[in-house]
């Protein structure tokens, strides 16, 4: 009995299919596609005779398994474990907020120039009406230092769906929300400061409820927060309530009710701004001269 010596015959050639030299070299199969239905399969490879090894072609010696890959990688590639790139957005990283000290009396040369490039933090006092808003507003544009005005209201109204809205009713909820705004502002406030921002922020605040109101404040910006009172007359007060929109705009016994508390401001020691008389560029005017003075001597409270 004969044994098969060599390679296999190659699959017989079918139409279409052009002949191309292959080899079977540590295969089973001849590569290609599948045969037909009820072609033959060809036959099996036999084994091989003991014999001289055959003499490969030269070339690159092939990377070993594992190794490189066989294509190099796409710039700016990096293996998962690699450390992420340093960052070059410029993006600052926020110091952690502190509680803003008492800011330092301006240098003799600032004298009559009101709060100068001090950077202070100041908080606006006044009722619905007085214009706390508009003039917090042009005092920080009009400055020269960077300076930030942050509105309670604005904050408060953030909330969209489940806004409690005091015109409704104060209640647990609305009185939640207001400690919420007010602690929200504090903390803006007070980045803004470790960034030598000055802030400017302006409430309502009542006397009779100097814990929750003044002193929250204290406490969330800190002891060097400088409180003022703009307290025009009713009648101001009244006229331009009726000029509001919104919810910003109140009935005239509420601004009534709201401007008879804060009369409880005088005697307080806190500085009390009268601008039924001034527009807004003087009452900004007369803010930065109390202000000011504030510095040199700040208010106990």
């Amino acid at each position: 009995m004969q044994h098969a010596v060599g390679a296999p015959l190659p699959p017989p050639h079918r139409p279409g299919h052009a002949a191309t030299g292959w080899t079977t070299q540590g295969a089973a199969h001849p590569p290609g596609p599948p045969p037909f239905p009820g072609t033959p399969a060809p036959p099996a490879a036999a084994p091989r005779l003991q014999g001289p090894p055959a003499p490969q072609p030269q070339g690159p010696p092939a990377p070993p398994r594992g190794g490189a890959p066989a294509h190099p990688p796409a710039p700016g590639w990096a293996p998962p474990s690699a450390p992420p790139p340093a960052d070059t957005t410029g993006h600052v990283h926020l110091p952690a907020g502190a509680p803003v000290a008492a800011p330092a009396p301006p240098p003799p040369a600032d004298h009559g120039a009101g709060t100068g490039t001090a950077t202070l933090a100041v908080l606006l006092i006044g009722p619905a009406g007085a214009g706390k808003t508009t003039v917090a507003r042009h005092w920080a544009r009009n400055r020269r230092v960077p300076t930030a005005h942050i509105s309670l209201d604005d904050v408060r109204e953030w909330v969209c769906a489940g806004f409690a809205d005091p015109q409704d009713g104060w209640n647990d909820q609305s009185e939640a929300q207001y400690r919420l705004a007010r602690r929200t502002c504090g903390f803006a406030a007070r980045n803004f400061l470790a960034n030598g921002i000055s802030c400017i922020l302006d409430d309502a605040v009542f006397p009779d409820r100097p814990v929750v109101g003044l002193g929250g404040w204290k406490r969330h910006v800190g002891p060097g927060l400088l409180p003022v009172v703009l307290l025009p007359g009713l009648e101001i007060v009244l006229e331009r309530n009726a000029e509001r929109t919104g919810n910003r705009r109140l009935s005239d016994e509420e601004v009534a009710g709201i401007h008879g508390r804060m009369a409880g401001w005088y005697g307080s020691g806190l500085p009390i701004i009268d601008n039924s008389k001034y527009d807004v560029e003087t009452t900004a005017r007369v803010l930065d001269d109390v202000l000011a003075r504030a510095i040199a001597s700040p208010p106990s409270f």
